[in-house]
């Protein structure tokens, strides 16, 4: 899965690994750690717009549901199963490019998962990368504001991640510079299966008092 992210480069930097134009370079934040379940706007790229980096509220939001409540469930969305579940299939067709460079993720120590290692997991040069994700449009029925939301897509761990990911032995899709433009012009979801990208993995300590973040 993949719910604390890490994107911590300037606007520069992004407008020139994803070649687009940040759209509030004054509302540009930078982060060590994006928390999911504060629903954070950070950096996207929807596939209607490629030359823009907009930000976008993680935790997707069906053009159809009541309220935002549902958010704190379409953190991420399974790729295997994107076309079925209600909540995501209408956005299969609407990607988009989330932006970071690193995320964060525990092992579990024992069978129970009482005792956790936390890692920080990287590119092996700690540059930019993006998840893939699928976006959304909602709007609010308390003010009338059109809200984009966004989901990151996950799939089977593989290589380190399966080591560390050890409970549910999931990880996000991570696209690669070469597959980025296919991502974004709808290609085949089975296409986006196996991440290609290695990643670095480092150790971070755990506070004491047993807090995750």
């Amino acid at each position: 899965m993949c719910f604390h992210s890490k994107q911590s480069k300037n606007a520069v930097a992004a407008e020139k690994r994803f070649n687009a134009v940040v759209n509030d370079v004054v509302n540009f934040k930078s982060s060590e750690h994006f928390n999911a379940f504060e629903f954070p706007k950070t950096r996207v790229i929807t596939n209607d717009n490629l030359a823009e980096i907009q930000n976008v509220n993680w935790g997707l939001i069906p053009q159809w549901a009541k309220n935002d409540e549902i958010r704190k469930f379409t953190l991420n969305a399974k790729i295997e199963t994107l076309t079925e579940k209600p909540s995501f299939r209408n956005s299969v067709n609407r990607r988009c490019l989330v932006l970071a460079d690193g995320f964060y993720e525990w092992q579990w120590l024992d069978y129970k998962g009482k005792q956790k290692q936390k890692y920080l997991l990287t590119l092996p040069d700690n540059e930019l990368f993006a998840y893939a994700g699928i976006w959304s449009e909602w709007v609010s029925t308390i003010t009338g504001e059109i809200i984009r939301s966004y989901s990151i897509v996950t799939t089977e761990a593989t290589g380190i991640m399966r080591e560390i990911h050890n409970s549910k032995k999931r990880m996000p899709v991570l696209l690669t510079p070469n597959n980025e433009q296919q991502w974004l012009m709808n290609n085949p979801l089975n296409d986006f299966l196996k991440v290609e990208l290695e990643l670095n993995a480092q150790k971070i300590d755990v506070k004491p008092t047993g807090l995750l973040f």
